[in-house]
């Protein structure tokens, strides 16, 4: 008896341990199932983008609604209803009802009606168990604050409405006023009358170039952190290479005359990939901007040598001569008599070669940094528009026209300094007839007047009265030719 009672308490936990495993297996099955209606399983719901040049879903701009769901074994929907969330809108929309049993596609119609945030979808005939209905939506709205949006509804069977599961989260960017200003150009007839025109539309569509604007300023402010951090240690080297080619030990201006006529005699493409393929091959790895950064310092630096080093031999010897009269030594006379002129007659060169290395960063989109030529080139090939290269023109000229400007008028104020045509320090207008004197703050002197206009007419008389007249023997000894008397008084 002992033996039979332990043997059914056994299977008794077998059988509570099936039990047990049975529940949970369900439950697991129940968690990782896809959520489902009582009729409709719906399986995706994606949007087109609407983004002028990018890839995103924008709230409150006409996109369209792809909606797909499968119709549960015996089961057949009569309607469905998609709906929006608040804000989002149908109005206007049209719609397109897609039916496939297996790879057949069956031909059902459907009448749309329209409520606001509310698509109805009434089919000609039911949509039997394990069809896809696949709902096509054009000109629909998504709501303007954007956010994870997911499209709700109710399907309808045997006259029942049965909720529908909400669809896989679809990710709208929120209107923005860049977007609203879009919105604004694509109603204006001009806009429409200039994007007709092949060449207009092709290199300069508004729209675009708005949004062209906005997507490309990160990488201008790139461009112009690697222009401006790359410069000054530009100068440093340009600085050390140039004394060390005046040097006057040899080897020192061997090594400044090879590394100037290396990097200004070779490509600065070619310098780029030299560092941006090279280095990793040896394994030296730095980070795309850290590099480019080096690259450009590197390259300019050779060009700013051969500047600084042709402004200081302009710098007359006799500077040096006056300097040394001083009791200055030579790095003295260097920092402060010659460096400070050298620095007058380079800058608008050194400004040039600034605006050189600005545009020069353009070749670093070549190996991959994310500067504002390359956020140009993707935008360009998502597009298929010239508009963003003209917008990157335009970022370009936004800090290279003021700088030439500026160069004008450095060298203008140079070369009037030059000539001696310089402001001159402005003194005391002069009073008519007395020199010296401010016409308007000095107030006349009786005297002084009197005294003068006796001297004018003592003067003008001498000047009336007829000299003697020498005789001719005696011009002939001094070596004039003779002469009328008249001539001679």
């Amino acid at each position: 008896m002992v033996p039979m009672k332990h043997t059914a308490d056994r299977q008794g936990r077998h059988v509570a341990r099936a039990f047990c495993a049975a529940l949970a297996a369900a439950l697991c099955l129940t968690a990782v199932a896809p959520a489902t209606a009582e009729a409709v399983t719906v399986n995706k719901a994606t949007a087109k983008p609407n983004e002028d040049g990018g890839s995103g879903v924008i709230g409150g701009i006409d996109t369209r609604l792809t909606w797909e769901a499968t119709v549960d074994e015996g089961e057949s929907v009569d309607a469905v209803t998609l709906t929006l969330p608040q804000d989002g809108s149908f109005d206007g929309s049209t719609s397109r009802v897609t039916v496939l049993e297996g790879l057949k596609r069956k031909d059902v119609q459907a009448d749309a009606k329209v409520d606001g945030t509310s698509l109805t979808l009434d089919f000609s005939e039911p949509v039997g168990a394990g069809d896809l209905l696949r709902v096509e939506v054009t000109n629909m709205r998504f709501p303007p604050e954007g956010g994870d949006v997911q499209v709700t509804g109710t399907a309808t069977v045997d006259g029942q409405e049965t909720d529908l599961a909400p669809s896989p989260v679809i990710a709208v960017i929120a209107n923005t006023p860049l977007q609203a200003l879009v919105n604004w150009l694509d109603e204006q007839p001009w806009v429409a009358a200039w994007n007709s025109n092949q060449f207009l539309g092709m290199f300069f569509k508004p729209q675009l170039l708005v949004t062209s604007f906005a997507s490309l300023f990160p990488g201008w402010l790139v461009c112009l952190a690697i222009v401006v951090v790359a410069y000054p240690f530009a100068i440093l080297l340009g600085l050390l290479f140039a004394f060390m080619k005046m040097a006057k030990h040899r080897v020192v201006r061997a090594v400044a005359v090879t590394y100037i006529n290396i990097l200004r005699g070779t490509p600065l493409f070619l310098q780029i990939y030299i560092m941006f393929f090279g280095l990793p091959m040896i394994g030296v790895n730095i980070d795309n901007n850290v590099l480019g950064v080096i690259v450009m310092a590197v390259n300019s630096s050779a060009y700013l040598a051969e500047i600084f080093r042709a402004g200081i031999e302009s710098i007359p010897k006799g500077q040096y001569e006056a300097a040394e009269s001083l009791g200055m030594n030579a790095r003295q006379t260097m920092v402060s008599v010659i460096l400070p002129q050298t620095v007058r007659r380079v800058l608008p060169t050194v400004t040039s070669d600034f605006i050189t290395g600005y545009k020069d960063t353009s070749l670093l989109s070549s190996v991959g940094v994310m500067e504002l030529m390359m956020f140009s080139k993707n935008l360009t090939t998502v597009t298929g528009n010239i508009t963003p290269y003209i917008a990157a023109a335009i970022y370009y000229l936004i800090v290279t026209l003021p700088l030439i400007r500026i160069v004008s008028k450095v060298e203008q104020h140079l070369a009037r300094s030059e000539s001696g045509q310089g402001p001159r320090p402005k003194g005391p207008a002069k009073a008519e007839g007395i020199e010296g004197r401010d016409a308007e703050t000095v107030d006349p002197d009786p005297a002084a007047e009197a005294v003068a206009e006796e001297s004018r007419k003592a003067f003008g008389a001498a000047r009336l009265k007829p000299r003697p007249a020498v005789p001719a023997t005696a011009r002939a000894r001094m070596g004039a030719a003779p002469r009328e008397e008249a001539q001679d008084a």
